[in-house]
C-alpha cells in the first residue's frame, strides 16, 4: 500500500463559526470511517502558523516568512492501495471540512 498526504491550506475552511460543531462532527466521522477501514495513519490541524527553520548547520530562524504563499492548516495521512482510493478519501474529507484538499504521494520508507 502507499501512504498519501491529504492537506488543506490555512484559512481555507470558511464557514460561519456557529457551524463549527457540525463540521467537527462530520470530520470526526470521516476519521472514524478511515480508522474502521484500516487506512487511517495519522492527522490533525496545526495549532499556529509560526514555523522554525533549522538549517543544516543547526542555525534556527523563526517565521512566518513573507514569501510563503500558502501554509498547511491541517492534514491526514492515509495508507491505501491506489491514488484513486486516496482521491476518494480526499473527497470525503473535503465534504466534511467544507474545503478543497490537496493529495500528495509520500515516498516509501526504504527502512520498512
Amino acid at each position: 500500500m502507499t501512504r498519501y498526504l491529504i492537506s488543506f491550506d490555512d484559512g481555507a475552511m470558511t464557514f460561519p463559526e456557529e457551524e463549527l460543531p457540525e463540521v467537527a462532527e462530520a470530520s470526526h466521522e470521516v476519521v472514524r470511517e478511515a480508522q474502521d477501514a484500516g487506512v487511517w495513519v495519522f492527522g490533525g490541524g496545526l495549532e499556529r502558523q509560526q514555523a522554525s527553520v533549522v538549517a543544516t548547520d543547526g542555525t534556527v530562524a523563526d517565521g512566518p516568512y513573507p514569501e510563503t504563499k500558502a501554509v498547511i492548516g491541517g492534514f491526514s495521512i492515509i495508507d491505501v492501495p491506489t491514488r484513486e482510493d486516496a482521491l476518494e478519501w480526499a473527497a470525503k474529507i473535503a465534504a466534511a471540512c467544507r474545503c478543497a484538499q490537496e493529495v500528495r504521494e509520500i515516498m516509501p520508507d526504504s527502512a520498512v
